[in-house]
């Protein structure tokens, strides 16, 4: 084993050193490396288009004892979430139907909210229309639905960050955030390893955790209600439709539960849009 070498790492270093054959199973997987992770070494010469000895010889020249051991490499690295992992040569050329996006898309959301008792939405609005402060942590994929949710909170939240911001570390915002908060984080694949650090400190601090995930995030202590969103592609892109589905949901329970404070509030905002001839 070559270290901590990533699966693609490895082929990349070793392209200039193999055959040809090899080269030609190398640069297919720097494509589509879910195909070692998906196929069988029979079944991956065929697709190819070499020998099974060339496989041999191809993961042993990565550093692999055997072809399954990379295998296992790939399919740890699929888990991770990285978009290539999604794509498969078999597939490549193959259109997918709109029939077929959106059965993937309902499945999802079916998946997604039978996961979901009727009490556990609007506990969440309730805990987010007590807080001190309520604040919405989202990085990477997840910054889009963080932002979202803040956009949408603040008519009825006064009290609201979505963290970090450009050039800010999350030391600066985590050093405020104390037991009568609420902190939404949505952590989606690919979530960033100084996430589990980032939960860690939320939980030191006795707040109230929302934690909005993908279907494979593992469950994390002090959170007080984890919701797992199905993502299943039908195609290279995870298909993110039942995340915004649970962002909807959330924000439209806390406006309704707002009362007349919340109206009152909407009110005002309609009164400034109005004056300031914004929109």
């Amino acid at each position: 084993m070559q270290g901590d070498k990533s699966f693609l790492g490895r082929v990349n270093q070793a392209l200039p050193t193999l055959h040809p054959a090899e080269r030609k199973l190398g640069n297919m997987l720097c494509d589509f490396p879910g195909d070692l992770a998906s196929y069988s070494s029979g079944e991956l010469a065929a697709l190819a288009g070499v020998s099974k000895a060339t496989i041999s010889r191809f993961v042993r020249k990565l550093g692999y004892v055997s072809f399954e051991e990379a295998r296992r490499h790939a399919r740890e690295e699929k888990a991770t979430g990285s978009r290539l992992y999604l794509a498969s040569r078999t597939l490549a050329d193959a259109r997918t139907s709109l029939d077929t996006q959106f059965a993937r898309t309902v499945e999802n959301l079916q998946r997604t909210l039978s996961t979901i008792d009727d009490t556990t939405i609007p506990a969440i609005a309730d805990a987010l229309l007590s807080a001190r402060k309520v604040w919405v942590v989202g990085y990477r994929a997840s910054h889009a639905f963080a932002s979202y949710v803040g956009w949408q909170l603040l008519q009825v939240l006064e009290t609201i960050s979505v963290i970090p911001g450009g050039g800010q570390t999350m030391g600066e915002h985590l050093v405020g955030v104390g037991a009568a908060d609420v902190v939404l984080v949505f952590g989606l694949r690919r979530r960033p390893v100084s996430l589990g650090l980032v939960l860690d400190q939320i939980e030191q601090s006795g707040a109230r955790l929302v934690y909005i995930t993908d279907e494979g995030a593992p469950p994390h202590s002090g959170v007080s209600w984890h919701l797992r969103c199905e993502t299943s592609p039908s195609g290279p892109l995870f298909n993110h439709v039942s995340v915004m589905a649970i962002c909807h949901l959330i924000t439209d329970e806390t406006i309704a539960r707002a009362g007349s404070a919340g109206r009152a509030r909407l009110r005002g905002i309609e009164t400034l849009n109005d004056a300031l001839e914004e929109l």
